[in-house]
C-alpha cells in the first residue's frame, strides 16, 4: 500500500524536513518544489526518495545548508554562477534566469554553475528556458559511475542532458537522458528481487562484464551506445565542470552516501533566442513540418508527452509514496 499526498502538503512536509537539517527556507523551498515536480512526472527516483540523502547531505556538511548562490563572473552572454557547495536547485534557478535573460539580449547565452550538488531531472531546469520562448539545453555531471571507453574505473558520472523546443500552440519538445545504458535503479530492482541483469548494463569493481547486478552496483555502468555514450559522458564533463572550475565525477563521492567529500559538481545552461538566426516564424514552422512528419508514423510519441500524462493524473490523483519513506520524511520534519 502506498499514501497518496496532495503536491502542495508533500511539498510543505519536505521543505521542513531540509530546514530541520539546516538548510535555509530558499534552498528549502526550491529543493521540495523540484522534487515534487519529479514525482508528478512520474520519475520517482529523482523526487521524494532523495529526501533523507539531501537531509544527510546537509547534516553532514556535503552540502552547505546556509549557502547562497550569486553571479561570481559575468561577461555578456556567459556567466558563472557559484551555488556555495549548497543544495543544487536554487542555485541552478539563478543561473537559467540568468541564461534567459542574457539570451534575450544577446541571442545566445551559456550560465554554468559551480560547488553544486545533484540537480535532480535535468529537464526540470530546462523547461522555463522553452516557456520563455527559447530554445534550451541543460548539462550536469556527477559522481563517477562509468568508465572512459576501454578503462576498468569509474571516471565520469551518468551527466544527464536535456534540451527543450518550443512550439507553435503546443506543449515544447523535452527531451532528457542520462548517459549509461541503464539508470543505476534497474540494477537496484534486480539485485532486490535476486534476477540477474543483461550483459552490457554493468562492470565489477575489477572492471569485468557481469550479469550480477550487486557486482555491478559495487562496480560501474557502462555508457549508452559504447564509445559514443562514454564521448558524450566526456563532453558534459567538459562542459559542465572544466568551464565552470567543478569537480570532476572522479573527485567527487558517491551521492548515496551522507558522510564524505562536499560534492562540488557542476552544471551547465544554454539558451537560444531563435529571432537571432532565421527568425521565430522560420524556426516554429521548422519545428511543425518535423513534427509532421513523426507524426504520420502511427505510434510515434513526441519527447515529453508521457511525463505530460503522468503530471495531469498525478496532480489529480495525489502522489503515491510508499509508507516507509512517507514516515522517514515525516521524522526528518519533526512530524514523528
Amino acid at each position: 500500500m502506498t499514501e497518496r499526498f496532495a503536491p502542495a502538503t508533500l511539498a510543505d512536509l519536505m521543505r521542513r524536513a531540509l530546514e530541520r537539517s539546516g538548510a535555509t527556507p530558499a534552498m528549502a523551498a526550491a529543493t521540495a518544489a523540484a522534487l515534487v515536480a519529479a514525482e508528478l512526472d512520474g520519475i520517482a527516483s529523482h523526487g521524494a526518495t532523495r529526501i533523507p540523502q539531501y537531509c544527510g547531505h546537509v547534516k553532514n556538511g556535503r552540502a552547505t545548508g546556509s549557502a547562497v548562490p550569486k553571479v561570481v563572473h559575468e561577461r555578456g552572454g556567459a556567466c558563472l554562477v557559484d551555488a556555495g557547495g549548497g543544495l543544487a536547485f536554487e542555485a541552478c534557478a539563478l543561473a537559467v534566469r540568468e541564461a534567459i535573460a542574457r539570451a534575450k539580449a544577446n541571442g545566445v547565452a551559456f550560465a554554468s554553475v559551480t560547488n553544486s550538488n545533484h540537480f535532480g531531472v535535468a529537464a526540470f531546469h530546462a523547461e522555463p528556458i522553452a516557456e520563455a520562448g527559447l530554445v534550451g539545453l541543460a548539462f550536469g555531471n556527477s559522481p563517477a559511475a562509468m568508465p572512459m571507453w576501454g578503462g576498468k574505473r569509474a571516471l565520469f558520472g551518468t551527466n544527464p542532458i536535456a534540451a527543450v523546443f518550443p512550439r507553435r500552440d503546443a506543449p515544447p519538445l523535452v527531451i532528457d537522458l542520462s548517459l549509461s545504458e541503464v539508470a543505476r535503479g534497474k540494477l537496484m530492482v534486480a539485485a532486490k528481487e535476486g534476477k540477474p541483469i543483461p550483459a552490457g548494463w554493468a562492470l565489477d569493481r575489477d572492471g569485468n562484464p557481469t550479469t550480477d547486478p550487486k557486482a555491478g552496483l559495487e562496480g560501474m555502468m557502462l555508457p549508452a551506445g559504447g564509445a559514443k555514450g562514454a564521448m558524450l559522458a566526456l563532453v558534459v564533463e567538459l562542459l559542465a565542470c572544466a568551464l565552470s572550475g567543478a569537480a570532476f565525477g572522479f573527485e567527487s563521492d558517491s551521492f548515496f552516501t551522507d558522510a564524505g567529500k562536499p560534492t562540488r559538481i557542476g552544471q551547465a545552461f544554454l539558451a537560444i533566442d531563435p529571432g537571432a538566426l532565421a527568425g521565430r516564424a522560420t524556426y516554429l514552422e521548422r519545428v511543425e513540418t518535423l513534427v509532421g512528419a513523426m507524426l504520420a508514423d502511427a505510434g510515434v510519441r513526441l519527447p515529453g508527452d508521457r511525463r505530460r500524462a503522468n503530471r495531469g493524473k498525478s496532480g489529480q490523483e495525489g502522489i503515491a509514496i510508499a509508507p516507509d519513506l512517507a514516515a522517514k520524511i515525516r521524522s526528518l520534519a519533526g512530524d514523528g
